[in-house]
């Protein structure tokens, strides 16, 4: 068990925007929410797996929408708990741990409040070692892991219990639900046991991102190269480096879509990359070749800082590299690149591991 203060928040926010993609929402409103909860409530405690029995109920607890509307709907404790508090009746049994869905963006701070709050310990792991745009794309579902029955709530008061027959009608109907909510809701789903999670999740993702928030504050401090100090504690590839030129996106309310456009700098001059993104960033690619696509991790930071810089905030201007992260192993198999993979986004691409595309430049 590892105690998380509020001071831990600054590193785990920073990893959870790099581990976002460019999506899932700024993991700063999520900071600053368990930041307040961990000084009212005390610090959360961090566990492995391993410390929970076969049978206890795991859930994991997050919010849903468009990032565009979480920045303009500030998260709140209360529908959280409420959501979680409504599972919890439906199903009959109390959660003995709570977990991140995904641990890039929002919903990599979220939990923290959560767990503050209650005093549940919280699962260092997730169900995606990353952010996605559906609720169905998860490492659960790939296990037979249902994402119902799940329960919703809202800032209004709100709350709700629903069971699907699939995880892909899941997502279907909570973004349905979700517009009616004002564009985001908060949700307790996924509700499974020790054991079952012990398959699902990928295990120390929470460390993983306190890690490489850490590399970043440390890399500063040192006056290192903040980015090849990322590249480094990610194991992943420094893409490109240039300077945004253009950025069109769109806002449906359930998924921030679109493109940025970078005009190359350094080594890179006279080149151009296109992002293309839906929340988080799903295909990089240059006139003539297609450098990383989902599931491998595409993140934009700044060029000086290191600084992740979501879908959301990307505007002319900004000088920014492009890193692609290597996903967990078990996103590469033919069934996970059936549910993740670009063809499934509608990119007329194979998916093909961001090392090996680095190899064939």
């Amino acid at each position: 068990m590892t105690l998380i203060e509020a001071t831990d928040m600054e590193a785990i926010a920073i990893g959870g925007a790099v581990y976002g993609t460019g999506g899932g929402g700024d993991p700063y409103l999520g900071k600053l929410l368990a930041q307040r909860a961990i000084r009212e409530h005390g610090p959360v405690r961090l566990i492995d797996i391993d410390e929970l029995d076969d049978d206890d109920l795991i859930v994991p607890v997050a919010m849903a929408g468009a990032p565009a509307v979480m920045l303009e709907k500030l998260p709140e404790i209360g529908p959280m708990i409420a959501a979680l508090r409504s599972l919890e009746a439906l199903l009959g049994k109390k959660a003995k741990a709570v977990m991140s869905i995904e641990v890039g963006g929002l919903n990599s701070t979220i939990p923290f409040s959560i767990a503050s709050a209650t005093g549940l310990p919280l699962v260092d792991g997730d169900t995606m070692g990353r952010a996605f745009p559906e609720i169905q794309m998860t490492l659960c579902t790939l296990q037979g892991i249902a994402a119902s029955p799940l329960a919703l709530a809202d800032e209004k008061g709100n709350a709700l219990t629903m069971n699907t027959i699939s995880n892909a009608f899941t997502e279907r109907f909570v973004r349905s639900i979700t517009m009616d909510m004002g564009g985001s809701c908060c949700m307790a789903i996924y509700p499974m046991t020790a054991a079952q999670a012990r398959k699902a999740l990928v295990h120390g993702s929470i460390t993983m991102t306190q890690r490489a928030g850490q590399a970043l504050f440390d890399a500063r401090a040192r006056h290192l190269d903040p980015v090849a100090e990322l590249v480094r504690v990610t194991e992943g590839f420094c893409l490109f480096k240039g300077k945004l030129s253009d950025v069109q996106r769109t806002t449906d309310g359930r998924f921030g879509r679109g493109v940025a456009q970078l005009q190359g700098l350094d080594d890179y001059a006279g080149q151009r990359l296109q992002l293309l993104f839906q929340n988080e960033f799903l295909m990089a690619r240059t006139d003539d070749a297609v450098l990383c696509t989902t599931p491998d991790l595409i993140v934009l930071v700044d060029l000086e800082t290191g600084e992740p810089i979501t879908a959301e905030q990307a505007r002319f201007g900004l000088r920014a590299a492009v890193l692609g992260l290597p996903c967990v192993p078990a996103w590469r198999t033919p069934q996970a690149i059936a549910l993740v993979g670009p063809r499934y986004f509608g990119y007329d691409h194979d998916y093909k591991p961001v090392e090996q595309t680095v190899m064939d430049r």
